[in-house]
């Protein structure tokens, strides 16, 4: 998978990492996945996901 298949892919199969608002595949995130409040977060990095991880109330509007 390319990045403009990440882009131009078909809804769904994408996600909004919620650190540094990159698009990222669902099917193989980079950065892998954290789970919070019942709901899967994808990441473009190990960094975001520890960023998140730490302090997931900071990334997430209320």
């Amino acid at each position: 998978m390319n990045r403009l298949d990440v882009i131009f892919g078909k809804p769904g199969d994408t996600a909004i990492d919620p650190v540094c608002k990159m698009v990222v595949p669902k099917a193989d995130p980079p950065g892998g996945t954290a789970e919070h409040d019942g709901e899967t977060y994808y990441f473009c990095a190990p960094g975001c996901r520890t960023a998140f991880a730490d302090d997931p109330s900071q990334f997430l509007s209320v």
